[in-house]
């Protein structure tokens, strides 16, 4: 059994995507970054791409993909005489997380191993709607759309033999657990906080499912806080954040927590964690005034039992 001891690192809230994979050689390993077109998903796929993995960008606008893959192409290759490694290549796929057939055909169109998928796209507290299925909207997309991509990459991470994945969640898993007799609002007077909060709360629980189910079969999944970033996910709330400005991050500090979840040796065989600021976080009973740390809920394995059962009949 892998130490429960947590994991610690010389990184932290000011690192960088690029600082964590400095000395990180990936060459021949291939990943998926979802939302790559934008916010620190950029950042993310940029390093993982500097440090000579294949990377795919997967996102709903393949055109603004595009246009990204280039940009990052062209950095690393200004950046190439400075570089240990040669970079990888970064290349586009379409991927609509609410559009169950979109998912299935991104997932059909790879082809061989996969030994990094990054769950990092999302939306976040949105005006109230539903999926095509009917299904609350930020639930749809952040968890059943990812678990859903899992589902369906599961034979290309099996074949890495070492995969990982990198599941981006937020200090909002402290808003609100799994509410799982009123998962879609049915029933609750809908709040885009607590929406949100669960769906991110979902995201810590599907590394806590995916772990347990799939570690024999080499695939490791943890989660993590990206922390406070000021892009387009905040554009139902008015494009502001309520963090102070001296807890803030940019693109490239805010990736820093995937691209070390992707890539360290200290994250070898170990899955089911949350990680906030490159370190392992703490596990709370009530919500830290700071909004650091994870609610126990969010890493309790019978909540993660039941959530993978209710998203099984939702997409299996």
């Amino acid at each position: 059994m892998p130490s429960t001891t947590p994991i610690t690192t010389p990184f932290g809230f000011r690192s960088t995507a690029a600082e964590v994979a400095a000395g990180i050689d990936l060459r021949g390993k291939r990943a998926i970054v979802t939302g790559g077109a934008s916010g620190i998903g950029v950042e993310t796929a940029r390093a993982l791409a500097g440090a000579g993995a294949a990377v795919t960008l997967a996102v709903r606008d393949a055109e603004a993909g595009a246009r990204v893959a280039a940009e990052i192409a062209a950095s690393l290759d200004r950046a190439a005489g400075t570089n240990a490694t040669a970079p990888g290549a970064v290349t586009v796929l379409a991927l609509d997380l609410v559009d169950r057939a979109s998912i299935a055909a991104c997932a059909a169109t790879w082809d061989g191993p996969l030994d990094i998928l990054v769950n990092n796209a999302g939306v976040m507290a949105t005006p109230e709607q539903r999926s095509p299925e009917g299904w609350e909207h930020q639930f749809a997309t952040n968890h059943l759309g990812h678990f859903a991509l899992a589902l369906d990459l599961h034979d290309a991470l099996a074949a890495a033999r070492n995969a990982r994945i990198v599941a981006v969640s937020s200090s909002a898993n402290l808003l609100s657990p799994v509410v799982f007799d009123d998962v879609d609002f049915d029933f609750r007077l809908y709040d885009p906080g607590a929406a949100y909060g669960q769906s991110k709360t979902a995201n810590v629980l599907f590394a806590v499912g995916a772990t347990r189910r799939w570690a024999a079969d080499g695939i490791t999944a943890n989660a993590l806080n990206p922390g406070a970033i000021a892009t387009r996910l905040q554009r139902h709330v008015g494009n502001r954040l309520l963090t102070p400005p001296e807890r803030q991050k940019n693109t490239e500090q805010g990736a820093a927590t995937s691209v070390l979840l992707a890539t360290s040796p200290l994250l070898e065989g170990i899955g089911g964690r949350y990680f906030e600021n490159c370190n392992e976080a703490a596990v709370l009973d009530r919500r830290s005034a700071d909004f650091s740390g994870v609610a126990r809920y969010a890493l309790d394995p019978a909540n993660a039992e039941r959530l993978w059962e209710l998203s099984l009949e939702r997409v299996g």
